[in-house]
């Protein structure tokens, strides 16, 4: 393969060979008209030096300005006076393969950033539109309830105190909404910090059993461990925010859940760091087109059920901003009519020495 064919050929190289091969031609033709033999040498080498230092400094001030430009586009930062000379004079020049290999990288890199804003624009466009929807409902319910009450329903002793109390349930449920938002706010900024400490997961999900048990019994739930994981795992983590993970997800299960149904937690140890937490229930389950999008804020599988249940509609993304928070990972696993398992991974602490 001569030099001329290969990839990696700089403007150096192209205007020797370019100025050998017309020098070459130069030297032939003056040894036609003159054949003495310093004629053609004194030709070749002086067409040599021309049309070399000529078409050398043409082609490197040609090349050399279309990549500036290039480089103008693609780059963000701006170079000093220094950085130009030094990348000019001292360092060697890239050649076209190299800057077009920057140009292709530069083009992916803008490629996947437009994927990723197109995505953001996607997500924060059904987040305005999921919380407009959430903020709607108890803020026209509150507007309908006042408004019948000045109407005169204020004076009729029948209704004004039912009426009262469902705009008050409806408040509540907005202050519920913002104080979630707020929470999901503070998690992601890291502004809520995560104080963690030794303890039993099982005592925590036995104190999230007893507090739900009132409501479990209301639908003939029963509240269970998996057998076999009944034995005392320590983990270390941030306790009041672990038991919010768990109020959630079992609050979650009792919501959706069947009646007459069961609701069944599992505490395993994965290795010497890490142990499994999983709450599973065998209710109706979550088809899997949802499940990617579970965690989402505001995002509801089944949406005319989650309506009439109520809540916020913020519990698993907050489930999932206080497990990341911990540096852990969430999954979900469900099939309609089978059930639906959540589960999260905590690290594991060693039991307390006891001294006498």
């Amino acid at each position: 393969m001569s030099a001329l064919d290969t990839k990696n050929i700089t403007p150096r190289s192209l205007s020797f060979f370019t100025a050998l091969i017309i020098s070459f031609i130069n030297a032939l033709l003056s040894l036609l008209v003159h054949p003495k033999w310093y004629t053609p040498l004194t030709v070749f080498c002086v067409t040599f030096i021309i049309i070399y230092s000529l078409y050398y400094y043409t082609l490197q001030r040609f090349i050399y300005r279309k990549i500036k430009l290039i480089y103008k586009f693609i780059y963000q930062t701006k170079a000093t006076k220094k950085e130009e000379i030094f990348y000019k004079h001292i360092l060697p020049q890239k050649s076209i393969e190299e800057v077009s290999e920057d140009v292709e990288k530069w083009a992916k890199q803008r490629k996947e950033e437009i994927e990723v804003l197109q995505n953001n624009e996607k997500f924060r466009k059904e987040f305005l539109m999921n919380l407009a929807h959430e903020l709607r409902t108890p803020i026209f319910s509150v507007q309908g309830y006042v408004d019948t009450l000045l109407g005169g329903a204020l004076e009729d002793e029948n209704v004004n105190r039912k009426f009262l109390s469902n705009a008050s349930k409806s408040i509540d449920r907005l202050v519920r909404l913002v104080d979630d938002l707020d929470e999901i706010s503070k998690l992601e900024s890291g502004k809520i910090p995560i104080i963690q400490e030794s303890f039993v997961i099982q005592d925590l999900i036995s104190d999230v059993y007893e507090e739900f048990s009132l409501k479990a019994k209301e639908r003939n739930i029963e509240l269970l461990f998996k057998k076999g994981t009944e034995r005392p795992i320590w983990v270390h983590a941030d306790m009041p925010k672990i038991k919010q993970v768990l109020v959630n997800l079992i609050e979650n299960a009792i919501k959706y859940g069947n009646d007459n149904g069961t609701i069944t937690s599992g505490c395993y140890v994965v290795d010497d760091k890490s142990i499994y937490v999983e709450i599973s229930d065998n209710g109706p389950g979550i088809a899997e087109e949802h499940l990617p999008r579970i965690f989402e804020r505001f995002y509801r599988a089944d949406r005319s059920r989650a309506r009439a249940i109520g809540g916020t509609g913020l519990g698993l993304a907050i489930v999932k901003h206080i497990v990341e928070a911990h540096g852990q990972t969430v999954n979900v696993r469900s099939k309609p009519g089978v059930g639906s398992s959540f589960g999260f991974t905590l690290d594991k602490s060693d039991a307390p020495q006891r001294f006498i």
